[in-house]
C-alpha cells in the first residue's frame, strides 16, 4: 500500500473496512478488529493514526512488528494470512494491517468471536454465531481442506518440511509449537489434521504430489517465435513440492530470457539482470500457484516464453471481487486457497497480500517495460503477460541487451530477408550445426531475429530478418 492510498483512506475516514488506531500496544483491541474483518468482508487496520486522521506514528521496529504478528497468529483461530506492513507517512512510521475476507468463518481471537458492524467491532452474540455456522454448513468443504490419499509417513518429503521451518525462522515467522516434530509442523501449516495429510499439504510437502494430483505440475515452453505453435527450443514439466517446482520454474524463465546490462548513475560497474524484473516474475508465478483452482484435474499452471513476451497461465478465473481493472491498483486480498497461501506467507514468499500486482506494475515501469497485462476467462483461466520494451537508443540509452560477438556478427551480416545458406555464405561459415547453435538460435532467442514463415520452420523457402528490436540493437552497436 502506498502513502497516497493511505492518505486517501484518511480523507475518507473509518468505515466498514477501515479502522484507525493511535498505537499497536493493545493487542486485544487490534486482534478483535482483525477477527471482525475476517468474519465479514475484510479490511485495513492502520495503527499510528489519531482521530480525526492525524498521523502520530509509532514504534515500528522489526522486533515490535514481529511480536505483534506472533500475537495475532497465536490468537486467531483458525489460522489466516494477515499482512502486517510498515509504511512511512509524513515522515512517521505507521503499521498497515491488511485482513482478507476469511473463508473459514467463524474466526475467533483468544476464544472470542467478533464481527464488524459499520465503523465498529463487537462481540458476536449466540444468534449471530448460529447464523454464521449454519451458513458455513451449506457451503462445500474447500478442496485444499479435504483429506489426501497420500501416506503421511511414506509420501511426505521431510527435507521440505525442515526447509519450510528454516524459511519461517529466517523471516521471523516461526509460529510453531515444536519445530522438530514434523506432524506438529504440518498441523501448524494447516496441512495435516487427525494424522492425515490434506490436499493442500500434499501440494506443499509431498515428495511427488503429481502421482495423485496431476494438476499440480507446471509445464513450461520456450518458443522460437512470438507466435505460439509447435516450434519450441526448450520444454520442461516440473513435479514435486510446491516450493521446489516454483524455484525450478523460475530458473527456466531466467534461462530462456535474455539478460539486460544496466549502468546505474554513480556506479561504474555494469549490472546484469534478467530482462523481466526478478521480483515481478516471482510474484506472478507464486500468485499463479497459490490462487489457481486446484479442484479440476485438467487444470494446472503453464509458462510460455516467447522472444518478446512472457506469459504465465493458471486454471480458474480471478476470485470474486478481483477484476482485470483493479489488479494494477491493488485490492483487498481474496484467497482461493487460504491454507496454501498461509504456508507461503510463513515462508516469506507472499509479502504483500493484495498488493503483489501493484508491485509488479511498479517494477516493470522502473525497468522501462510496459505494464503487465492480466486476462481472465471463467473457462480458460487467468494469464498475466510481461512484454519486452520497444527499445530505441534515443529512448533508453542506459539499457542495452547483452550481445555475444557471434550474435553481433550475425546482426551485421543480416540485410533484408535472407535464406540460411545466404547468411552462412555472408559470414563465411561452413559448419551448419555450429552456425545454428552459436549464431542463429541465440539471435532468435534474444528477439533480434524472426522467421518469415514461422508456422513452417523447416520450409526450404524460410528466410530470416531483423525484428524492430533487432534493428534498434544493431543501430546502437
Amino acid at each position: 500500500m502506498t502513502a497516497a492510498t493511505i492518505q486517501e483512506m484518511l480523507s475518507l475516514g473509518e468505515g466498514q473496512r477501515i479502522e484507525f488506531k493511535a498505537s499497536a500496544k493493545n493487542v486485544d483491541s487490534i486482534g478483535s478488529v482483525v477477527c471482525g474483518f475476517l468474519n465479514t468482508s475484510g479490511g485495513y487496520l492502520i495503527c499510528g493514526i489519531q482521530e480525526p486522521g492525524k498521523v502520530i506514528g509509532l514504534d515500528a521496529s522489526e522486533s515490535a512488528v514481529s511480536m505483534l504478528e506472533k500475537r495475532l497468529h497465536d490468537g486467531i483461530s483458525p489460522k489466516s494470512l494477515i499482512s502486517v506492513q510498515v509504511q512511512v507517512l509524513e515522515k512517521k512510521p505507521v503499521l498497515v494491517i491488511e485482513v482478507p475476507a476469511g473463508k473459514d468463518v467463524p474466526y475467533a481471537f483468544r476464544n472470542m468471536i467478533y464481527i464488524r458492524e459499520g465503523e465498529s467491532t463487537r462481540q458476536a452474540d449466540a444468534e449471530t454465531i448460529r447464523d454464521i455456522v449454519l451458513r458455513r454448513q451449506i457451503e462445500p468443504e474447500r478442496w485444499e481442506r479435504r483429506f489426501s490419499f497420500a501416506d503421511l509417513e511414506a509420501d511426505v518429503e521431510l527435507k521440505e518440511v525442515r526447509s519450510a521451518v528454516a524459511d519461517a525462522l529466517k523471516v521471523r515467522r516461526a509460529f510453531f509449537r515444536a519445530a522438530s516434530a514434523p506432524l506438529m509442523v504440518l498441523e501448524d501449516f494447516a496441512s495435516a489434521k487427525y494424522g492425515r495429510l490434506t490436499n493442500g499439504g500434499d501440494v506443499l510437502f509431498a515428495r511427488n504430489p503429481a502421482v495423485r494430483l496431476p494438476q499440480s505440475r507446471i509445464r513450461a515452453m520456450r518458443y522460437n517465435s512470438d507466435k505460439a505453435g509447435d516450434t519450441f527450443s526448450d520444454m520442461k514439466s516440473f513435479e514435486g513440492p510446491l516450493h521446489s517446482i516454483f524455484e525450478e520454474a523460475y530458473t527456466f524463465i531466467v534461462r530462456n530470457t535474455p539478460s539486460v546490462s544496466r549502468f546505474i548513475k554513480g556506479n561504474p560497474k555494469r549490472q546484469d539482470t534478467p530482462l523481466y524484473p526478478e521480483d515481478a516474475v516471482r510474484e506472478a508465478l507464486i500468485n499463479a500457484l497459490s490462487h489457481r483452482d486446484y479442484s479440476a484435474a485438467s487444470g494446472g499452471v503453464s509458462i510460455h516464453v516467447f522472444p518478446r513476451r512472457l506469459e504465465i497461465w493458471n486454471s480458474g478465473p480471478l476470485p470474486d471481487g478481483v477484476t482485470e481493472e483493479n489488479l494494477p491498483k491493488g485490492h483487498i486480498s481474496v484467497l482461493r486457497n487460504p491454507d496454501i497461501a498461509h504456508a507461503l506467507y510463513l515462508r516469506g514468499l507472499m509479502e504483500k497480500a493484495g498488493r503483489g500486482s501493484v508491485l509488479m506494475v511498479q517494477q516493470c515501469r522502473e525497468a522501462g517495460l510496459p505494464d503487465p497485462v492480466w486476462k481472465s476467462d471463467p473457462k480458460l483461466g487467468v494469464t498475466v503477460t510481461f512484454r519486452a520494451p520497444e527499445v530505441t537508443p534515443e529512448v533508453t540509452p542506459e539499457v542495452t541487451l547483452e550481445v555475444t560477438p557471434e550474435v553481433e556478427k550475425f546482426l551485421q551480416c543480416l540485410n533484408g530477408e535472407m535464406l540460411r545458406r545466404e547468411l552462412q555464405a555472408a559470414m563465411d561459415l561452413k559448419d551448419d550445426e555450429h552456425f545454428r547453435k552459436a549464431y542463429l538460435l541465440p539471435a532468435m532467442a534474444s528477439g533480434f531475429v524472426e522467421m518469415t514463415i514461422p508456422d513452417k520452420p523447416k520450409s526450404s523457402k524460410q528466410r530470416y530478418r531483423l525484428t524492430a528490436f533487432g534493428k534498434a540493437v544493431r543501430a546502437s552497436m
